[in-house]
């Protein structure tokens, strides 16, 4: 055990984001969504944690579909090689439960002091040095035994957040008098002028055990379902990174519930760090637009637009060329399987639109036409009820599974790289130009053996098409069901 009394930032990435559809998705959340300077949020959440002082470990709360994702984009920005912990859920259970299994982790890898910073993957913060300045006052306060939020200074009469009320002062901040749920517009800005009333950042600071002596007095069910998770989790470390994968079982008997909700609201020893430091939660289109530099006619353009008689619109296109004539307050974002056009002032209500498309089992719920795979990515090129079209990309050293399909057969062509195809019982050497078909039934994998990306061609014909047409015999990415047959 490493006994340092450190500070730990603890990522909480999760969430599918439904106001930002159709960008953000239920595999392609909205911490991974990329702003102007092509760096994700969850990039962005990573580096903030990793230039604070002291921090040579950081702990990640995310699930084992977007491990892989996760680990590409910290790989680009990890440059001071900083540990990297992950805790993997099986299914989300709001933030409780995640930020409990994280104090457990903590107090058992870094020790019962070490201080946690909880921080959502998917927010911005633009005022890095003002943020680090919050962050050392709060851990004052943390190391006194109080559960620090950070409550960020209104500038608006805002319904969609919650609100934090001011109490004695302490410190470098002060006690919690109590968290308000999101209010009415005349409550919101009743706040913003009596000055006491500050926005609910769902940032958090304390040390691992006196989070997990609160949960053990306020909400002991969320704890116990927490140690049961870690206890029968199974755990992989390697040259880069810490991860475990908690039990569906034990997880599965924590309550669907706020760590504000079970904790913050009850407990005596909260407190907050008033702070400015250019924060957002991107929570819609129109928060983003407040980002994104306006032309001479209120406009914002992401991409390629050309736009006569256009006023106080925002335009996200950065795939193609859009056109727009005579058009007012208007959200369009185009992506290239679906486009969303929206009346500025009613951004919230993209959500009911990603909740039809869940009850239809639509594709656009879920997927982009690029689908991310821990191998690489594969785009769906055209298809239809007898045919699919597909580009695949294999990253350097990846492999798909070995697998096999009931209802359809596979022609693939190398358009560049080479790639390493078992077939059958052939095992076969592909350079560029080259090809091979798979029969329906036949056991095959394609591997990249070489130091660049491999790029083909799937054509798949068959009577049915679906993913969910996989039968996995070996995978190195642990996705094969432990049911499951192995050669």
């Amino acid at each position: 055990m490493n006994p340092l009394n450190g500070l730990i930032p603890c990522i909480i990435s999760g969430g599918s984001g439904t106001r930002l559809w159709p960008v953000s998705r239920q595999n392609m959340p909205k911490p991974f969504m990329r702003m102007r300077d092509d760096q994700s949020l969850l990039q962005k959440t990573f580096l903030r944690a990793s230039h604070l002082p002291g921090v040579d470990s950081i702990l990640t709360v995310t699930n084992r579909d977007l491990l892989f994702r996760t680990l590409d984009d910290y790989r680009a920005v990890n440059t001071q090689r900083l540990g990297l912990d992950l805790l993997l859920e099986p299914f989300g259970r709001n933030t409780a439960a995640a930020i409990a299994v994280a104090a457990l982790h903590v107090q058992e890898h870094f020790g019962a002091d070490a201080q946690l910073l909880v921080m959502p993957a998917d927010h911005l913060v633009l005022d890095e040095g003002a943020f680090a300045e919050a962050v050392e006052k709060a851990r004052a306060l943390a190391e006194a035994g109080y559960l620090v939020t950070f409550g960020i200074q209104p500038d608006r009469a805002e319904t969609g957040f919650g609100y934090i009320e001011q109490g004695p002062a302490l410190g470098a901040g002060f006690r919690v008098q109590r968290f308000v749920e999101k209010p009415d517009l005349a409550t919101a800005q009743g706040y913003l002028d009596g000055g006491k009333h500050l926005w609910n950042g769902g940032m958090f600071c304390f040390k691992a055990a006196t989070l997990l002596e609160e949960l053990a007095s306020h909400a002991p069910a969320v704890l116990e379902a927490a140690k049961a998770a870690l206890e029968h989790s199974q755990s992989l470390q390697n040259s880069s990174s810490r991860q475990r994968e908690l039990s569906p079982e034990g997880f599965a008997s924590a309550p669907d519930i706020s760590i504000d909700v079970a904790l913050m609201e009850k407990s005596a020893q909260v407190a907050v760090v008033p702070c400015d430091i250019g924060w957002s939660d991107i929570g819609s289109w129109e928060a983003l637009r407040q980002l994104t530099p306006s032309d001479d006619n209120g406009n914002q353009v992401n991409g390629e637009a050309i736009l006569h008689d256009v006023q106080n619109c925002y335009i996200d296109s950065p795939k193609r060329v859009l056109g727009a004539v005579g058009v007012r307050d208007l959200i369009i974002v185009d992506t290239p399987d679906a486009l969303l056009i929206a009346d500025a002032h009613r951004s919230q209500d993209v959500r009911h639109i990603v909740a039809e498309l869940k009850r239809q089992n639509h594709p656009a719920f879920s997927l982009h036409r690029t689908v991310t795979r821990p191998w690489g990515t594969y785009t769906v090129l055209e298809e239809s009820t007898r045919f699919k079209i597909k580009r695949i990309v294999v990253k350097p050293k990846g492999s798909l599974s070995l697998q096999m399909h009931h209802h359809r057969s596979e022609h693939w062509v190398v358009v560049s790289g080479a790639a390493m195809i078992t077939n059958g019982e052939r095992e076969i050497l592909l350079n560029m130009n080259e090809s091979t078909y798979i029969p329906a039934g036949h056991k095959h994998r394609l591997t990249n053996p070489g130091i660049i990306d491999l790029v083909m061609i799937e054509v798949q014909s068959g009577e049915y098409l679906g993913e969910d047409d996989i039968v996995r015999f070996d995978d190195i990415y642990g996705r094969t069901p432990a049911s499951e047959p192995k050669p």
